[in-house]
């Protein structure tokens, strides 16, 4: 295993992961949203670095119950780290489980955690197994995996860049560099919102500390 398969595994990973939880909420909640994490195209990080992490850690192991319970336990830990990481440096979150029974501060719950084990078996057992034998088949040339891989490179940071600016925005700091210009022209409050149909703002501690501007919990009744 070469990181040039551990790419193709994150790409697709991400892309069926978007795809699958757009119809999810479809057929549960019948609105359609766009489930994905970048500006463009239909790409869930967190479902693309899960089936990464998910390949590597699991290699090994193929006992359907102990898959189930280790991709529980491993997809709890890393769903709340994305989520805790995602508030701490862009000051806004992608999901909130505080309406169901059995959740950890909104970030994970009993359910999903569920969900996670059997993604771990379904994962090692059938879909990773197709994939590798479909990517040994085509094998997709360095110049294209390279290409696509900074192309998602660029997708990433130019979308991390916009979360962070909307914080500052959300906090009233102005744009001083030209990025930040650029930020606020094409990709104002509005479009985020509208990119990212699932995104809530919560605020970061930094953009309140730099604004002078503070928390909810801080201010006296």
């Amino acid at each position: 295993m070469d990181l040039k398969e551990l790419f193709w595994i994150f790409l697709l990973a991400s892309f069926w992961g978007c795809i699958g939880e757009t119809l999810f909420m479809l057929l549960t909640t019948g609105r359609l949203q766009n489930r994905s994490g970048v500006l463009y195209g239909p790409f869930s990080l967190v479902w693309g670095l899960g089936a990464v992490l998910f390949t590597l850690l699991f290699h090994s192991l193929a006992q359907r119950r102990r898959l189930f319970w280790a991709g529980a336990l491993l997809g709890t830990c890393y769903e709340y780290l994305c989520s805790w990481l995602q508030e701490m440096f862009f000051g806004s979150c992608f999901w909130d489980y505080s309406h169901l029974p059995f959740n950890l501060n909104g970030r994970v719950n009993l359910l999903f955690s569920a969900f996670w084990g059997a993604a771990a078996v379904l994962w090692r057992r059938q879909l990773y197994p197709r994939l590798r034998r479909r990517l040994d088949s085509a094998r997709p040339s360095r110049c294209l995996t390279v290409i696509l891989a900074a192309l998602m490179a660029g997708n990433i940071a130019l979308s991390a860049a916009a979360l962070v600016r909307m914080d500052r925005r959300q906090c009233g700091l102005p744009a001083v560099t030209e990025l930040e210009l650029l930020l606020d022209r094409f990709y104002p409050d509005q479009v985020l919102q509208r990119t990212f149909s699932n995104l809530t703002y919560i605020g970061t501690d930094a953009a309140r500390a730099a604004s002078g501007v503070p928390r909810p919990w801080d201010i006296p009744d």
